[in-house]
């Protein structure tokens, strides 16, 4: 596996850090693409001589397209894309600014779409053909929370992007598939603990699974063979209110 190439966005905190310190630890050299360069550096603190920290905001065509030629120009190659980076915008529906919604939408569809495009390009010119490209689709890609019109909406439409791509990608011998993420324990999830409002207007606690579940589960799907993929997969906290009522 040393001579596998992945790249993840979102890749110094969170979900995506946890991802690709999991892809590091089963072999993969692993480049790291986010914002935050001090982030990044702590995540390829891991294992230095298999990361490469690539600080790129991917809602900038310019800076995806540097990432991609850095990736190219580090390995000659790509084999997994992980498009986790994500942005949210809380509070209600009718105060929600068309900034807010704009930056929503240029994160987690648009810089997909971005990093997506580039992969593509990477993965059907080498040798040999091919790649995969995993999006994290999370549980607002089947429902909502409330007051989360930007986050639930792109989400949504990644599912959209997934379907695209793993169709389109049959060409190229590149396969797309999804994880679907429900209360993983992380920075960005603390307040869930202590309650968030549910769809019945009251706030209540709600529980939190290992984040280390979700990286096993991104391991796995990269680690499946060119002729298998997962389309869809869920992993949440088993008692969160997603299945039944809530």
């Amino acid at each position: 596996m040393t001579d596998r190439i992945a790249l993840v966005t979102g890749a110094g905190s969170g979900i995506g850090r946890a991802a690709a310190l999991a892809l590091l630890d089963a072999g993969w050299k692993v480049v790291l693409a986010g914002r935050r360069a001090e982030q990044l550096q702590a995540t390829a603190a891991h294992a230095p001589d298999r990361a490469l920290p690539v600080p790129t905001d991917i809602s900038d065509e310019g800076q995806v397209d540097a990432l991609f030629e850095a990736v190219r120009g580090a390995y000659g190659r790509l084999d997994l894309l992980f498009n986790n980076a994500g942005a949210s915008a809380g509070g209600r529906l009718e105060d929600l600014s068309l900034e807010a919604w704009k930056r929503v939408v240029d994160v987690n569809l648009t810089g997909a779409f971005l990093c997506t495009r580039a992969a593509f390009r990477i993965m059907k010119a080498q040798a040999p053909r091919g790649g995969r490209i995993i999006n994290n689709g999370s549980i607002s890609a089947h429902v909502p929370r409330p007051y989360s019109v930007a986050y639930t909406a792109t989400k949504h439409a990644i599912t959209g992007l997934t379907r695209s791509t793993s169709l389109d990608g049959r060409a190229y011998d590149i396969a797309c598939g999804q994880i679907d993420i429900g209360n993983a324990a992380t920075e960005m999830t603390g307040a869930m603990a202590k309650g968030v409002p549910q769809a019945d207007g009251t706030f209540a606690p709600e529980p939190l699974m290992d984040v280390k579940a979700v990286a096993d589960a991104v391991v796995y799907m990269a680690g499946l063979p060119p002729g298998a993929n997962v389309q869809f997969m869920t992993v949440m906290a088993t008692k969160m209110p997603f299945i039944g009522r809530g």
